[in-house]
């Protein structure tokens, strides 16, 4: 079990502009049922309380409940995201969350190769993006930046050097399993020899590291093991240690506009 974190992120902040907003909105139309008439001009805290409530309570709603529209602020899951991407998150893939407790509605769970979005485990007021790489119960072995689960390694094919500007000098393969394909990015220099933590709690437990870029865990109940496709330049279990499933958020499925690079609008992931 674990303790309960309390988060506090843009969703936190519109909860409670909705609740003084609706508070406000309240104490109006009970104000006006006194009247015996409506004043010739509101006051201010009406003009910018009670008339936000509507629109403040749907911005929260569809956050939380529908889709939500987080920016990509780093390389980390290049080149599948790029810097300055606003991605589309379907909440209801895995279930609405709750606001400060971050409390799920159960509607599905994530899978193997999903692009997840959910609160860093050290500082649950940020959200991180990553691929789950290892469900509940897993062995996953990492090889100089090849995967293999359970036995299975994925499908990897080396394509060469990357084109794009953020790419240049940098290796680019192709990761396929369970018939889903996704681009990677590898540091020549490193060819995915990032090592585990080991000061972490839970990897020490979990994994065994025979060296740099060689070694296996066993994801344990209720965790994830995320990886950046961005191999060898992203802060993920490797550094922090396994994901509890209550700090899901949802699932990325299409980046919705990149204001730098118009042509990435609606790229499916």
């Amino acid at each position: 079990m674990h303790p309960v974190q309390i988060g506090f992120s843009i969703n936190e902040i519109l909860f409670l502009v909705s609740l003084v907003t609706g508070l406000c909105w309240v104490a109006w139309r009970l104000r006006l049922r006194r009247m015996t008439e409506p004043p010739a001009k509101k006051p201010l805290w009406v003009s910018f309380g009670s008339e936000l409530f509507v629109v403040v309570a749907l911005m929260f709603t569809c956050r939380i409940a529908l889709a939500d529209w987080p920016k990509v602020p780093s390389g980390s899951m290049e080149p599948t995201l790029r810097v300055g991407d606003y991605l589309l998150v379907n909440h209801l893939a895995y279930g609405p969350r709750l606001p400060f407790t971050n409390t799920a509605i159960e509607m599905g769970r994530p899978q193997r190769g999903d692009v997840v979005v959910f609160r860093y485990p050290l500082d649950v007021s940020q959200f991180y993006v990553k691929r789950l790489v290892g469900l509940p119960g897993d062995r996953v072995q990492f090889k100089d930046g090849v995967v293999s689960v359970n036995g299975a390694p994925f499908d990897a094919e080396l394509l060469g050097e990357g084109t794009a500007d953020e790419d240049r000098h940098q290796l680019l393969m192709r990761e396929t399993s369970e018939g889903s394909t996704r681009t990677l990015k590898i540091n020549p220099l490193w060819q995915g020899r990032m090592r585990l933590n080991p000061r972490v709690a839970g990897l020490a437990e979990h994994c065994r590291s025979e060296r740099d870029g060689l070694w296996a865990c066993t994801v344990p109940p209720g965790h994830y093991l995320m990886l950046g496709d961005n191999r060898d330049n992203s802060a993920d279990s490797r550094e922090w240690g396994f994901l509890p499933h209550e700090q899901v958020y949802g699932k990325a499925v299409r980046v919705l506009i990149n204001f730098s690079d118009l042509k990435r609008a609606w790229t499916a992931l």
